[in-house]
């Protein structure tokens, strides 16, 4: 599939997953990727703790937009500020600086539950519409927070049947259902829980939110490698080197190692694909503490290949 094809496919792309899976840095890697197609990139972040732009080398997000790298764009949304825009491109700036003063904003988000959620999702949908870019990318919370974060629209439209809320809630639903604007795109580790917890994750968006779901991306994969299971003092004389004392046993554990975590990994793809039918993008393990510039350039990189390898259609 032409990855600028699948990119210009939604405007909008959840990221979302379990965790500790690294859906922020693949939320990185699909900014670079889409730039690499020629897309304008918006990254929104909305837990302000993620360390989004550490991976490009930038300082931590605010409200206001950063340039990250050419062609793509940061920033993050929090409810407060959400809430003073609104009010304030509505003519009630004097009304905003007051709720948010006397922390107005905590007591009715007691009384109403989701309306935090609702006016992250209605200022991103503000951005949708603008155009603000080519394509949004949304660093969603953790799988669990995520359900109920875009279950906010629905069970608003429930709870209140008029008003200035059941419209905004209405039009953010209209926008998280409709797959040309949205999209969710899964992450997961190949690991048995990361991975029972996404197939949930995602039967539970389409069923109680109704989104499209886009391929999961299974991050940290150790990639097979050729000559596991060679012996290595055969290998170093074929390849006209010795080796020292000891480092004959060393290699032979880390091929033990590595041949151990593929077999461990290969059960929990496998039943990924069985129970969940979407796509599956790949992204290799990286022996990195910290993901910087580079990192991302290299998995964006593994993100093209994948996607190139995709079918056209796409569910």
């Amino acid at each position: 599939m032409d990855p600028a094809q699948f990119f210009a496919a939604s405007r909008l792309v959840i990221v979302a997953g379990k965790g500790g899976v690294g859906k922020t840095t693949v939320t990185a890697a699909l900014a670079r990727a889409a730039a690499e197609t020629g897309l304008s990139t918006l990254i929104v972040e909305v837990e302000g703790k993620s360390g989004l732009a550490s991976a490009f080398g930038r300082e931590p997000l605010t409200y206001d937009e950063v340039e990250l790298s050419p062609g793509i764009r940061g920033r993050t949304l929090t409810p407060d500020n959400a809430l003073m825009e609104y009010l304030h491109d509505h003519g009630m700036a004097r009304v905003s600086k007051r709720l948010m003063s006397s922390g107005a904003l905590d007591i009715v988000s007691t009384a109403v539950p989701g309306i935090k959620d609702i006016l992250i999702l209605g200022k991103v949908k503000q951005l949708e519409r603008a155009g603000a870019a080519d394509l949004i990318l949304l660093d969603a919370p953790a799988a669990g927070h995520a359900i109920t974060f875009l279950l906010a629209a629905r069970a608003l439209l429930d709870a209140v049947r008029v008003g200035p809320i059941n419209t905004q809630a209405r039009e953010v639903l209209e926008l998280l259902t409709d797959p040309q604007r949205c999209e969710v795109m899964l992450v997961t580790l190949p690991e048995e829980t990361p991975v029972n917890e996404l197939i949930d994750t995602a039967f539970h968006l389409e069923d109680r939110v109704g989104v499209n779901l886009g391929p999961v991306v299974v991050n940290g994969l150790y990639e097979d490698l050729p000559g596991l299971d060679a012996d290595p003092a055969t290998a170093a004389a074929s390849a006209d080197t010795t080796l020292r004392a000891g480092e004959a046993e060393s290699l032979a554990e880390a091929a033990s190692f590595r041949r151990h975590r593929m077999e461990l990994q290969r059960e929990p793809v496998a039943r990924l694909a069985t129970g969940l039918p979407l796509s599956q993008l790949h992204l290799p393990y990286l022996f990195n503490a910290d993901i910087g510039a580079a990192d991302v350039d290299d998995l964006a990189r593994a993100l093209l290949g994948g996607i190139s390898s995709l079918e056209a259609a796409r569910r």
